[in-house]
């Protein structure tokens, strides 16, 4: 008869969970407040329990071995059990909560607008709404779901195409007088999405035009900053719909290859806004009602909105 496997202590697999999340011994000890040293000899009690090696050190970061890979899989897991476990528990002491982080130009243009439509429908619950560009931390910033702008690549999670968010080439006037044709577009500066780094590169390849390590970009973290910079002349922005029919219509802007060159462009290389979701967040009704509210709204066909094509939302 074999013998009964032992688990590492708990503690060993909270800081083993703390280094792969921040990959430094010491900013896991900053986040557990305790010495880099207390960490190290938490890794060391877990690699003798387990025989095997789970960091190689890189200057002041670590890399994961393969070991390493394979249990942060379970331990994040476990975790964000535990995480949920406690949430739902602490709830039954609560109102009707629910944390939602939501993209800042999303919340602002899409999300707020319809809120009172989902307060008529759940009159009770407490919603909480935060607006950050990066995907939270569910289990430590204690969000429910986010909205996150993106291609829906989020491993883990549910994620759920809300709506998409194509794109239209956009500059100044003065820059429009210069440019030809696709290839003229790597001449300038390339107002670039820094959570994205595929999205000019697509565009790009769909007009049949190479980028090279040469070529000019600075990157933004939001599309309101984008926008201001192609107002401003700085170079050739990527302008969501919504910004874009304003600015064209007003003459701030123009569209130098026109309005429809990126309309035949695949579906999975056009970003959008996503639904993302722990699955074990979805056991409190109130979290799952919003859920189900948020993916059944139709969000391109606000009076104040343009309509385009939706693809399929993701499983």
């Amino acid at each position: 008869m074999s013998a009964k496997l032992r688990l590492p202590p708990l503690n060993a697999l909270r800081v083993f969970h703390a280094v792969v999340q921040h990959r430094s011994f010491r900013q896991a000890a900053d986040e557990l407040l305790v010495t880099p040293q207390a960490v190290g000899q938490q890794i060391k009690l877990l690699e003798d329990t387990l025989q095997v090696t789970l960091f190689e050190r890189k200057g002041r970061s670590v890399e994961l071995t393969e070991p390493a890979m394979m249990l942060s899989h379970y331990v994040k897991a476990g975790f964000d059990e535990f995480y949920a476990g406690v949430r739902a528990v602490r709830r039954t002491t609560l109102r009707d909560l629910i944390n939602l982080n939501a993209s800042p130009y999303f919340a602002a243009h899409y999300l707020l607008p319809r809120l009172s439509l989902f307060r008529a429908m759940l009159p009770d619950a407490d919603l909480r709404l935060t607006t950050r560009v990066d995907l939270p931390d569910f289990s430590r910033d204690d969000v429910d779901m986010a909205i996150q702008w993106g291609y829906g690549s989020w491993q883990g999670y549910q994620t759920t195409l809300l709506v998409s968010d194509p794109k239209i080439i956009c500059c100044t006037p003065e820059i429009a007088k210069e440019i030809g044709g696709p290839a003229d577009l790597t001449r300038f500066t390339l107002l670039d999405a820094v959570k994205s780094k595929r999205l000019w590169p697509d565009i790009l390849r769909h007009l049949g035009v190479e980028m090279t390590e040469s070529d000019r970009s600075i990157g933004f973290d939001d599309a309101a900053t984008m926008r201001r910079a192609a107002l401003q002349g700085i170079g050739i922005g990527l302008v969501s719909l919504l910004h874009a029919e304003e600015d064209l219509r007003s003459g701030a802007l123009v569209a130098p290859l026109g309005r429809d060159v990126l309309r035949n462009m695949k579906s999975e290389e056009i970003p959008g806004f996503f639904l993302v979701v722990p699955r074990g967040h979805l056991r409190s009704k109130v979290v799952a009602a919003l859920h189900q509210w948020l993916i059944h709204q139709d969000w391109r066909h606000d009076p104040d909105l343009p309509a385009w094509p939706r693809t399929t939302p993701l499983a």
